[in-house]
């Protein structure tokens, strides 16, 4: 497959008649997760309307797009190119369609281009190269060995603060399975991750690509409503397992036929408070910030807190949590820690917590530029 890294179009990678299909590009300045969602819908495009489209797509997260053998280098200036601005206004119907963002979505585009698009996989569609999936991980390069593990999102934005759990009690889960599960910690500089203790620390350690790899990896996944989930969901599993273990901690604040994919174990309670009685609330923060944020304003603050949590989530106890990772060990689709596993990560995470901050950072992997015919 061939690729590109700029943010506007790839190379083609199919054979294609310029004059009878139409040329577009499909541009849409939504976040990393909207994104991947717009994977999914080019795909299905191509699905659904064999050799008729022509795509390249300009968004923040290039990223998102390396080696995507859908995209094709169209030139923005050529008149008879279509621009089509797929900034979908999604979210603020959420709560009232009967289906998944990536049908949402669907469904808008298809409108857009007045075709019918229909889905195919119920996932983002992410690739990886094969050198990418033949370099080692992270957490190998610190540990050694291939040590199966988990990567833990503990915290979240600013913008919606509304999504974070308490620390203490994800403190708590890893806790719980310390000697049994690696928990790899990983968060965006300048957002909110508290460190949390017995885990490899890749906090502000991963650009975008990294994660991805990084997911790629992992066994499992636990995280709120972020991009986690559809990164999980959207990247390979290795060596070809049937599905990565994902556990979101989601409450209230939006709907779960909108957010939720089958393989997951979604913790949600819509249906148990009044706030949420039949779909997610759509709140945005806990408390007020006072930082004039759209997410500040008083149609956007939960209106019901217990303590600093909103009612929705302190209703998920670390009980709830632990039982849904357990649920993915008790079937099968998960191992723990062999003997040699755990005399591994107890000399790992010992050894890490021997370093500084500063120290840590300059271990891992390294973004490495990748020649073109290579990927």
């Amino acid at each position: 497959m061939r690729g590109s890294t700029d943010d506007s179009t790839t190379d083609c990678a199919f054979p294609c008649d310029v004059i009878t299909m139409r040329r577009v590009i499909l541009k849409c300045d939504h976040g990393a997760s909207t994104i991947v969602m717009l994977t999914a819908v080019v795909r299905d495009l191509h699905s659904s309307c064999p050799d008729q489209f022509q795509t390249a797509v300009r968004t923040r997260y290039p990223e998102l797009w390396r080696n995507n053998p859908h995209l094709a280098h169209l030139d923005p200036r050529d008149p008879d190119v279509e621009h089509i601005d797929c900034n979908p206004p999604l979210t603020q119907r959420s709560d009232d369609p009967p289906f998944h963002f990536i049908h949402g979505f669907l469904r808008y585009l298809g409108n857009l281009l007045n075709v019918d698009i229909k889905p195919t996989l119920f996932r983002g569609d992410l690739y990886l190269s094969r050198r990418e999936k033949s370099w080692m991980s992270q957490v190998q390069e610190l540990t050694g060995d291939e040590i199966p593990f988990w990567v833990v999102c503990a915290g979240g934005t600013f913008e919606k603060t509304i999504k974070w759990w308490e620390h203490e009690r994800f403190q708590a889960v890893i806790d719980t399975f310390r000697d049994r599960i690696l928990f790899v910690q990983v968060g965006a500089q300048g957002d909110y991750h508290p460190e949390l203790n017995g885990v490899v620390d890749l906090r502000g350690k991963t650009d975008l690509r990294q994660l991805i790899r990084l997911i790629h990896h992992a066994q499992g996944v636990l995280c709120p409503l972020n991009l986690l989930m559809h990164l999980s969901a959207a990247v390979e599993t290795k060596h070809d397992s049937p599905n990565r273990a994902c556990v979101v901690i989601s409450g209230g604040g939006r709907s779960t036929q909108w957010q939720r994919y089958p393989t997951h174990q979604f913790l949600h309670t819509i249906g148990s408070l009044i706030c949420c009685d039949t779909t997610g609330c759509g709140r945005q923060r806990t408390h007020s910030l006072g930082d004039n944020s759209l997410s500040d304003a008083a149609d956007k603050i939960c209106v019901d807190v217990v303590g600093d949590l909103p009612h929705c989530m302190h209703m998920i106890g670390t009980a709830d949590v632990i039982r849904s990772i357990r649920r993915y060990f008790d079937g099968g689709v998960c191992n723990y820690l062999s003997a040699n596993e755990i005399d591994v990560t107890q000399r790992t995470l010992a050894g890490l917590s021997r370093n500084t901050f500063e120290e840590k950072s300059q271990l891992g992997e390294q973004p490495v530029p990748m020649p073109q015919d290579q990927l």
